[in-house]
């Protein structure tokens, strides 16, 4: 009976199929190698240390009583932002309009910003004093004085102080350019006692004080005083009205504890008076 013997080519390994096509683009990536032990290793130790560490820091912590004290003001904190109702939204306070409409209240103005060095000394207010209010009671009228003013007394003598002037005296055109226009000048100007303004035209000069202040250009000296500034040019003896008492400046007024005037001709020339000081 016969057998079969195998050849050497029926033990060779069946052939590959071969994939048909273009290569792909973006081969699949080659897996990552496992990490070594020793690096696994040193990360375990590191997690170990930092736990050791942090047990430690806790225990401190514990025995100084900082944990009871922290969790003791987180426990006061919440309270009172409970009490106080932060974290609310607060609503805009209204007062109804003219029509009947609602108006936001405007906001309180921001205080004004001054230098260190005039932080505590009180400003000084330029504006027009308002006259003083009157109360009606059952027994009469009572004059109100604002608190801090002092009441302005004037007597004879104060009058027998006051100026005149025998000529009118026109005013805006002298130390005025073509245009109409006050002319400035830090150079050839004289400083006014009265306007604090370095302007040109004529000026007085006090035989008292002859000084800085017993200088008036001549539309101050008019309006506030009722003299003419020519006039006085000619009287070698004129006193300023600071020398004589009757100044009406901002300054002056606010040394005595008054308010100042302001800009108050137009008023006192309408009430009939000659001028500021005369008023």
């Amino acid at each position: 009976m016969a057998t079969a013997v195998s050849t050497p080519a029926d033990l060779s390994p069946a052939p590959v199929p071969r994939r048909r096509g273009r290569p792909p683009k973006n081969p699949a990536p080659a897996p990552a190698p496992a990490p070594a032990p020793a690096v696994a290793e040193v990360i375990g130790d590191y997690e170990r240390e930092r736990a050791a560490r942090i047990r430690e820091n806790m225990e401190r912590m514990q025995k100084l009583g900082i944990l009871d004290l922290a969790q003791t003001l987180s426990y006061s904190a919440a309270g009172s932002a409970r009490g106080t109702g932060s974290g609310r939204r607060r609503r805009k306070p209204v007062d109804p309009g003219p029509a009947g409409g609602a108006r936001v209240k405007p906001a309180s103005p921001a205080p004004s910003r001054r230098s260190l060095r005039l932080k505590d000394v009180e400003s000084i207010s330029y504006c027009e004093t308002e006259p003083k209010k009157e109360k009606h009671s059952e027994v009469g009228k009572i004059e109100v004085v604002e608190v801090g003013a002092k009441e302005e007394i004037y007597t004879e003598e104060h009058d027998r102080l006051l100026g005149t002037c025998y000529t009118p005296w026109t005013l805006f055109v002298d130390g005025y350019g073509k245009d109409g226009k006050r002319i400035y000048d830090q150079v050839r100007g004289q400083t006014c006692h009265q306007c604090r303004q370095k302007t040109l035209g004529h000026h007085t000069s006090c035989c008292k004080c002859q000084i800085v202040q017993g200088q008036f250009c001549g539309d101050c000296l008019y309006m506030r005083y009722g003299e003419n500034v020519l006039e006085v040019k000619k009287n070698p003896n004129w006193i300023c009205p600071v020398c004589r008492g009757i100044c009406n400046c901002s300054i002056c007024r606010t040394k005595k504890g008054w308010f100042p005037t302001g800009s108050a001709y137009r008023k006192v020339v309408g009430l009939g008076y000659k001028s500021v000081a005369h008023f």
